[in-house]
């Protein structure tokens, strides 16, 4: 794992100042603290910093041929690159490292962009062709490694692995984006393309972008996977054991490493089945027991004990800490992390776990994409219910009938949840995606508008962050609405919110992580299950838990899921005063961004024990931290602000 960065001069044959390079490279030292390596020559730079993993003595880069005429940079891990080898030296192709990094050098000469379509891993390059004068950026198929560009007012262009890499170029406009913000308020993340800065952009999951000499203008990002929008005709055959042979596969495959590895483990089905398929192959190949970390928080929540007890039964060698987290406090920590406003507080113990795990290890494999693959957010469960109703009531007696009696029916944040019918009535009013968009919606539209300051409104010009759900949905066959929510989730949330943290957080521990469930092959094939293998009797995940059966306990596979994180909302009334002040005074009064007041009657209604805004606050504490740790230019009106 590392921290990649270049600029590219497409119309002048000049190289880089090395200057700007280091600069940027010291920005991201974190991602790589084990070396780094510079490139320049006319048109091109390259900067890394590497995190060594494999290949220790030969794998430097960034890294060219042996005639230096291709030069690649790379961040992330190609776990099929010995097949690849083998396939490229009987092409009559010669290696000089054991590095994954040489099959793209080779790869490029011999595929061109086919290579894309051949890597199996996570992974964000740039390679450089220059008897072509070709610069390739690629970013992999579910978005687990980052790529961030820009261009520059001379007519550069500019890549890194982290916003803070490009931030390091002086001449860099920093003006929101107001759509951005709006996105971020609306979802807790700002999602593909965009970034919160109006000038840089996101390479989305499953592109790349192929940029050459003499074209001063970028071409548009192009795609070269997406994964299935239409289920199976029939199901798989013994769908279980099948999982589990692919869920197995894609574990060893990841277990590549010359440093230490283990796994987090929280108790829960993901990373369960994880650490239970890495614990047999480690057990095979005689390496010891397998490390695994869990962080956990007292309470009824607490993953620790589930931990632990699975830990016990596979012969694990189990390391946990208990959390405590000032919520108020860590705020202020996402801006230096995530390089612009990033809306899951449970980033927080995320990050513990990484530096918990760092001490012991180099590598850890997560239970990430366990969720979005094979249903198992409760969102699912209810968008189901929500499209079965639909089928059921017409499309007036949902708009006009359940709809007004949602308008109607009181917010009763503090009340039983069987008693809390507002949103579920709003759900099914509205058509699928719609539908389907309000429940994953931090802020609700109204509430979110209302809070803004008349400028900003005026800036945002009609934008929906809805739309996008729409039109993702739309691609999938209308007749399977959960594989049209579990595929709007994979362009949005798994690469815009689960991805950005687990490669944030592990990346500010020096920690590389790798989610196994992601292997795009298994994720094609799981992802393309009829519904009732995922989602059954109202238990998502259904084909992995009987696919884990053999291996994990009953308790552990048919109980009740635990959360990832501390409460926040009793934080927040706890220190009320505190939240009250940053909300409606410093950055945030200054940005012009908001309704000063709009703010206020917030942090009250929460403080009062009414209403529940913990996630709403907590994404304004972390948006205050942005304005103010970014120091951008204030005004009493967002002009100074927002693009002209």
């Amino acid at each position: 794992m590392c921290g990649i960065l270049g600029l590219f001069h497409p119309t002048r044959p000049q190289a880089p100042d090395m200057r700007m390079l280091r600069g940027m490279a010291e920005s991201i030292a974190h991602r790589g603290p084990d070396g780094e390596g510079f490139h320049a020559e006319p048109h091109l730079g390259f900067g890394h910093r590497r995190l060594s993993i494999v290949d220790l003595a030969g794998g430097a880069q960034p890294m060219a041929t042996e005639d230096g005429a291709v030069i690649v940079c790379f961040n992330g891990e190609i776990y099929n690159y010995a097949a690849l080898k083998r396939d490229l030296e009987a092409a009559g192709h010669r290696f000089r490292t054991r590095s994954d990094t040489e099959t793209l050098l080779h790869g490029w000469r011999e595929w061109g962009l086919g290579l894309l379509d051949r890597l199996k891993g996570m992974f964000a390059f740039g390679l450089w062709d220059r008897e072509r004068g070709e610069l390739l950026l690629a970013r992999d198929r579910l978005g687990e490694k980052p790529l961030l560009y820009a261009l520059l007012p001379d007519g550069s262009f500019a890549f890194a692995s982290e916003m803070a890499g490009l931030l390091a170029l002086p001449e860099l406009p920093r003006r929101l984006d107001p759509a951005a913000l709006d996105d971020y308020l609306a979802l807790g993340y700002v999602p593909d393309p965009a970034t919160i800065y109006a000038g840089i952009r996101r390479l989305p999951a499953a592109h790349f972008l192929l940029l050459k000499t003499g074209e001063a203008v970028a071409p548009a990002p192009r795609r070269y996977w997406r994964p299935p929008t239409a289920p199976f005709a029939a199901a798989p055959e013994d769908a279980a054991a099948e999982l589990r042979r692919r869920l197995d596969d894609a574990v060893r495959a990841q277990l590549m490493s010359d440093v230490p590895l283990g796994a987090f483990l929280s108790g829960g089905v993901d990373s369960s089945a994880v650490v239970a398929c890495a614990a047999r192959a480690v057990d095979e190949a005689g390496t010891g027991p397998l490390a695994t970390f869990t962080i956990g928080f007292e309470g009824p929540e607490d993953e620790r004990p589930a931990a632990a007890a699975l830990a016990a039964r596979l012969g694990l060698a189990a390391h946990s800490e208990a959390g405590r987290v000032d919520y108020v406090a860590a705020a202020r920590d996402q801006a230096r992390i995530f390089g612009e406003p990033y809306g899951d507080h449970s980033a927080v113990p995320t990050l513990m776990v990484c530096k918990l795990a760092r001490r012991q290890v180099t590598v850890a494999l997560s239970g990430d994409g366990g969720d979005e693959v094979f249903a198992g957010y409760r969102r699912y469960r209810f968008h189901m219910l929500a499209e079965a109703a639909r089928r059921f009531f017409p499309a007036p007696v949902r708009q006009h009938v359940i709809g007004g009696l949602a308008a109607l029916y009181p917010k009763l944040d503090r009340a039983p949840r069987w008693l809390r019918a507002k949103t579920t009535l709003t759900e099914l009013s509205l058509d699928s995606a719609l539908g389907y968009y309000r429940t994953t919606c931090k802020i609700e539209d109204a509430r979110r508008r209302a809070l803004l300051a008349t400028p900003l409104r005026a800036a945002l010009d009609g934008h929906d962050p809805s739309t996008r759900f729409v039109g993702l949905m739309a691609e999938c066959d209308e007749r399977d609405g959960l594989l049209q929510a579990q595929y709007a989730d994979l362009h949005t949330y798994l690469p815009g919110d689960i991805l950005v943290k687990t490669d944030r957080t592990s990346m500010a521990a020096s920690l590389e992580l790798r989610p196994p469930i992601l292997d795009h092959e298994l994720v094609e094939w799981g992802m393309a299950l009829p519904a009732a293998l995922k989602l059954r009797d109202g238990t998502g995940k259904h084909v992995l838990r009987e696919a884990m059966a053999p291996l994990l306990p009953a308790e552990l596979l048919w109980g009740r899921k635990r959360g990832f994180a501390d409460r926040i909302g009793d934080q927040f009334r706890a220190q009320a005063e505190t939240v009250r002040a940053r909300l409606t005074g410093g950055a945030m009064r200054d940005s012009g961004l908001f309704d000063v007041a709009a703010l206020a009657r917030l942090a009250e209604e929460h403080a009062s024990g009414r209403f529940d805004h913990s996630q709403a606050i907590w994404q304004l504490l972390v948006l205050e931290g942005f304005l103010a740790a970014e120091a951008l230019p204030t005004s009493p009106s967002t002009r100074s602000l927002l693009p002209a």
